[in-house]
């Protein structure tokens, strides 16, 4: 049995041996039927008679094999330059009139021939994309001038009153057309008894379906509000999700409203339209409704948007309005749809909701609120929320302009251009409501994994995870404004296709492979470094400097390498950017030299380690503590309690003292003077005895005192000492002297100061007198 097993494997090994090279033939694209599709689609277009949605899918099916042709010019990427290499090792053809040796002349033909035959299919490949490519665009331009041009036609207006008769008429036909069909299907028996054995079911899904929507927002509104309390993020979490049962439950019991409906078999292709798109008009409206509430909240700590209590409730009820009208549009467009109303009857039955809806987005904008104008001294020192107010006041100026204009330009004719701007700024609305209450509450979720107190919850993750949604809600708001599912896909493909530098494409696939094999490599030298700094470096005999320095030299290495590795294994290829790499390489060193030298002498700082973390120096005349060195500064924070930032270079080339280099012994002079006249053996004694009883005084070497001299005013006399930690010299000097005044007091020693004597040559002429004059001798 194992024998069998053997050589079945075997078999299937040699098979798909043989059959690979076919396979591989047979797995580039087939150029003959693209080109009957190409042609066909040249045709369409040349025509321009095709429908959009028929000119949609032949893109759609052109940009498929687009997609093949893409993959198929790199298909033999490696091969042709396993070749180009073997070519290039046979050096350069020889010159004319030299010869060549003939196995050499033969195998570089050789390995021409084999190049070509490599390229052609990438040739054709890359032509077949420029084609498919072009036809795409030229489709595209097509779907946009049909687009433009029917949303910029002068329709009927609907003010002319001509137009409300027949719009009466339709909308009366489509109620009388809408009970019709009922009231066959209810004189249907067979239907009826249809709905009879259905009839468990149907009560089943309307108890539960009734529930839901009658009690559903309650049961989550009081959920929610259990959830409600200050200074407490996990709270803020579960709120959240809780809040969203605000939703789902009703909406879900509107669903199984209308599969109760359903159910009956009473509905026909006009109600079943309508019993469909009921829940999906139940969702934007409680959707809406909830965000409202999200972002105009009673509660200051819950609401998005901190405007005045007044405010929020407005703005919360204004929004439910805007609500009300997008649905009703909803509806209003499944009538269009079916009953294919006339450009009369669609301009007199939008105009109304169009008013409505831009009415009431004026209202919207003229919510006011308190935030700082950007650029004033207000919004430099406001809080990180504020930008929230600034964009809301943007976009509220935005509202008043198009709640007035769009109007306007339906009452003139322009039905498409007044629908395409009222609606789309309702829907914008809503998006970004969506954006900052996520923000929030991934604000919130950051706090809670993090540990953080409640103020702290508004850190870089959350300000990253703003921008992260802000950019994947961009195809979402091209949508709302009108663009098509196609132009996002192109959008796409560009992207996928990168660009071209030299005869290197790169790709973003290839970023993509280039920042994750980045960041892995990072988190690794993360975790080497903090096992090193936690649990190596400690065990061994290093001090604090040295081990400082092994991180710091683990994490440059590491980010280099890792930057590195990621480049090659992502397959970029940047010989094409060694020339200009060159090039910038000399300006580049001029702007930055002193960069350079910096990093340079941190390197060495970081070697050498001539001062450590905690280090007391002096540099440039002031002193203070080291307590960071990175690559290219060192940030001493001086004894005034500031911080003083560095430049390595100056402590490299700088005359630097270190004070606790090594240890923290340091010696101490106190100089004191006495009045002549005193016993200066007394003196000595005394200063030897207060230096000594001090316990910050080391024996060994013990304290000496000087007798440096006689000055113009006393004696002088140094107490000097050796500190057990030099960090605390000012504290023992202040007590030294504390000690030298109460002992010279008790022993009758004078500490003289300075005296002058002042002698006045012309005393009278202080007072105003005129000097006598000597009389003359005879």
């Amino acid at each position: 049995m194992t024998r069998l097993l053997r050589g079945c494997i075997a078999g299937l090994f040699a098979l798909f041996v043989f059959l690979s090279p076919v396979l591989a033939q047979d797995s580039g694209p087939d150029y003959t039927t693209w080109e009957r599709i190409a042609s066909q689609a040249e045709t369409a277009l040349e025509a321009d008679q095709s429908t959009d949605d028929r000119l949609e899918q032949i893109r759609a099916q052109v940009a498929q094999w687009r997609d093949q042709f893409l993959g198929a010019q790199s298909g033999n990427d490696t091969r042709i330059k396993t070749v180009q290499s073997q070519l290039d090792s046979l050096g350069e053809p020889p010159a004319e009139g030299e010869e060549e040796a003939p196995e050499i002349s033969e195998r570089r033909a050789e390995l021409k021939e084999q190049l070509a035959r490599l390229l052609a299919p990438v040739k054709q490949a890359e032509e077949a994309y420029t084609r498919s490519n072009g036809i795409i665009s030229e489709i595209d331009r097509t779907i946009r001038n049909r687009q433009a041009n029917a949303f910029l036609t002068l329709g009927p207006s609907p003010l002319n009153p001509t137009h409300w008769g027949q719009a009466i008429a339709d909308l009366h036909n489509s109620v009388l057309a809408s009970i019709q069909e009922a009231q066959r299907k209810w004189s249907s028996p067979i239907l009826r008894k249809r709905a009879q054995a259905n009839l468990p079911l149907v009560l089943g899904l309307a108890f539960v379906g009734g529930m839901l929507l009658l009690r559903g927002r309650g049961w989550a509104r009081r959920a929610s509000r259990s959830f409600t309390e200050r200074g407490s993020n996990s709270r803020k979490v579960i709120r959240f999700f809780v809040s969203l049962g605000q939703i789902l439950l009703p909406v879900l019991g509107v669903y199984l409203l209308t599969q109760a409906v359903l159910a009956l078999g009473f509905a026909g292709p006009r109600w079943t339209l309508f019993w469909e798109n009921v829940p999906i008009w139940a969702a934007g409206m409680l959707g809406i409704h909830w965000l409202a509430d999200q972002a105009f909240h009673d509660d200051v700590d819950i609401a998005v948007m901190p405007l005045a209590q007044e405010d929020r409730q407005r703005a919360r009820w204004i929004s439910d309005v805007l609500a009300i009208l997008f649905v009703a549009r909803g509806f209003v467009k499944t009538l269009t749809e079916f009953d294919n109303y006339s450009p009369e009857t669609l301009s007199v039955i939008e105009f109304p909701l169009i008013v409505l809806t831009g009415y009431f987005l004026f209202k919207l904008g003229r919510v006011r609120n308190d935030a700082a104008v950007a650029g004033t001294l207000a919004a430099r020192n406001a809080d990180s929320g504020i930008y929230r107010l600034r964009l809301a006041r943007l976009l509220g100026r935005a509202s008043l302009i198009i709640g007035i204009l769009g109007p306007v330009l339906a009452a003139i004719g322009y039905t498409n251009v007044g629908v395409g701007m009222v609606y789309p700024a309702v829907a914008t609305l809503a998006l970004i409501g969506i954006t900052f209450v996520l923000q929030s509450f991934i604000g919130d979720l950051s706090a809670l994994i993090g540990g953080k107190e409640e103020e702290e919850s508004e850190g870089l993750f959350p300000v990253l995870a703003g921008v992260a949604l802000f950019i994947l809600s961009l195809p979402i708001l091209a949508l709302i404004w009108g663009a098509r599912k196609s132009d996002l896909t192109e959008v796409w493909a560009r992207f996928q296709e990168g660009f071209q530098i030299g005869e290197t494409r790169i790709s973003p696939s290839d970023f993509m492979i280039v920042i994750i094999l980045f960041v892995i490599g990072y988190m690794i030298t993360r975790l080497i470094q903090g096992a090193m700094r936690s649990s190596v470096l400690p065990r061994t005999k290093i001090d604090q400097g040295g081990q400082n320095a092994i991180v710091s030299g683990i994490g440059y290495i590491g980010i280099f390498a890792s930057a590195l590795i990621a480049i090659t294994l992502g397959g970029l290829d940047l010989s094409s950017l060694a020339i200009v790499a060159g090039a910038l390489s000399v300006g580049i060193g001029f702007g930055l030299q002193n960069i350079v030298s910096n990093f340079v002498s941190g390197i060495i700082l970081l070697i050498e380690r001539p001062i450590s973390e905690g280090d007391w120096i002096e540099v440039n005349g002031v002193h203070g503590t080291v307590r960071d060195i990175s690559v290219r500064s060192t940030r001493i924070e001086t004894f005034d309690r500031f911080d003083m930032i560095v430049p390595n270079a100056d402590l490299v080339s700088g005359t630097v003292s270190n004070y606790t280099r090594g240890n923290v012994l340091g010696r101490l002079i106190v100089p004191v003077g006495v009045a002549y006249g005193t016993d200066t053996r007394r003196v000595e004694k005394i200063l030897l005895t207060i230096a000594r009883d001090h316990d910050m005084v080391l024996m060994n070497p013990a304290p000496y005192v000087v007798f440096r001299g006689f000055g113009a005013d006393s004696m002088d006399f140094e107490i000097r000492v050796i500190l057990r930690d030099v960090n605390k010299g000012l504290g023992v000097r202040t007590e030294i002297n504390h000690q030298i005044v109460e002992r010279f007091t008790e022993e009758g020693i004078e500490i003289p100061f300075a005296q002058r004597d002042i002698w006045l040559r012309n005393p009278e002429a202080l007072r105003g007198e005129t000097p006598q004059k000597p009389e003359d001798e005879t």
